[in-house]
């Protein structure tokens, strides 16, 4: 014990800051899900908080929006990270500054980053506009247009979150033995087919990884729009399912119904990550 008292401190520690920071407010919510609190006083309401975020017409349009942002932050993240670290891995020189390039999006504040991105929209003397007019095409409204916002809060997210990705991939793409795309190129396999045959499922594990936390990360997507957009975007085109929460917390001060909703996304996620992991388990299997 007294050999391994300073390990047990550091443990305790670490319990408490989770206790304190993250379980306690799990439970506490879990609670005000199913209460109501009026002129200072709190009674339970059972499903009644349930009941009002349901009948909210922002409801479904906040899980429509929220769908559509993962499945395009997919689309562009998943990918996009995944190419620029196959693309880094075939340099034998500068690894080190490709690396610190990809990553320093990740680093930079994300109010810096939404700034810049809100000088790259902006429909008056915005650098994408001022392209367009270079190239005569018509300019555009990237995010007062309900059409093209969500859109434009997917490609800002990716720049700015894409740096973490990449680098995992790149890890994982130096630990495929060199031997392996040797066999294959034997075989008369091009690049495509190496990338296919070998570079997929050499990382399937990390992908896959990968593709749980993208889910989870994305389904949770708060500051992009909010900082963008103000939340809700045009029409409410980028009101999110946490953006929701928000506001029922802050803006309407309904604690009930912020909890509720945080309960149906955190029972989604969950949900979501099991059967996730059970596919995977018995694929492997």
């Amino acid at each position: 014990m007294r050999r391994n008292l300073t390990a047990h401190a550091f443990l305790i520690g670490a319990l408490v800051c989770f206790a304190v920071f993250s379980w306690y407010p799990m439970v506490r919510e879990f609670g005000l899900a199913f209460q109501k609190t009026e002129s200072g006083h709190t009674r339970w309401v059972g499903l009644d908080n349930l009941t009002t975020v349901v009948n909210d017409p922002a409801f479904w349009q906040a899980w429509r929006n929220t769908a559509l942002f993962t499945v395009l932050a997919l689309l562009f993240g998943f990918a996009v990270p995944f190419v620029a670290a196959l693309v880094i891995n075939e340099f034998r020189h500068g690894q080190a500054y490709l690396r610190l390039l990809v990553y320093l999006p990740v680093m930079l504040p994300p109010v810096a980053s939404v700034l810049l991105f809100k000088y790259l929209y902006d429909p008056g003397y915005g650098l994408l506009n001022e392209v367009l007019r270079f190239l005569h095409l018509p300019e555009q409204q990237w995010l007062q247009d309900a059409d093209l916002s969500m859109l434009s809060v997917v490609i800002a997210a990716t720049w700015m979150n894409m740096g973490g990705a990449a680098l995992i991939y790149l890890a994982a793409l130096q630990n495929i033995p060199g031997e392996l795309y040797e066999a294959a190129e034997l075989d008369g396999a091009g690049l495509l087919r190496k990338i296919w045959y070998v570079t997929i499922p050499q990382t399937r594990l990390i992908l896959s990884l990968m593709l749980l936390m993208q889910v989870i990360a994305t389904m949770q997507v708060f500051v992009e729009p909010f900082l963008l957009t103000g939340g809700a975007g045009p029409e409410g085109s980028t009101t999110t399912v946490v953006y929701l929460i928000y506001q029922y917390a802050f803006n309407f001060n309904n604690y009930g119904a912020a909890a509720a909703l945080g309960l149906l996304l955190l029972v989604l996620l969950a949900g979501f990550s099991g059967a996730y992991a059970r596919l995977s388990r018995a694929d492997d299997e």
